[in-house]
């Protein structure tokens, strides 16, 4: 397994994971709400991470379970830091971007990165990869 690889294939998901964010925030937030387009942004977020991890999960080469379950939790912690900063370079209070990881205000963020953890092991799976 690579980690080099790993750590590449977490910042194309950033990448994507970003340009994702732009899209909600420009056209999908002004027509459904903000808190609506974050919700809906979880479920197409984890489908592009989903895809993603695919794609690439025989270029890792992670073949165990414990693998692949060790790079969706690193890519879960380097997700969760990336978030804290980008939202406080942008301005945005602590309570305002950790309201995305409050389920009883709505926020559904928490089911992503639960997604994201498990994202390496669901794509080895359904990609024949490993034990």
């Amino acid at each position: 397994m690579s980690w080099f690889k790993a750590l590449l294939i977490w910042l194309l998901i950033i990448i994507a994971e970003s340009l994702h964010g732009t899209v909600r925030q420009w056209c999908i937030a002004p027509v459904l709400g903000d808190l609506l387009a974050r919700q809906l942004g979880v479920l197409t977020g984890s489908l592009l991470i989903f895809g993603i991890a695919c794609c690439s999960i025989f270029w890792i080469g992670a073949r165990t379970f414990k693998e692949q379950l060790n790079i969706g939790l690193v890519w879960v912690a380097l997700t969760v830091l990336f978030e804290g900063l980008l939202g406080k370079m942008l301005g945005y209070s602590w309570q305002r971007i950790l309201s995305d990881y409050k389920l009883m205000e709505g926020g559904f963020m928490g089911f992503g990165l639960l997604f994201m953890l498990f994202s390496p092991v669901l794509a080895a799976k359904l990609r024949g990869v490993g034990s």
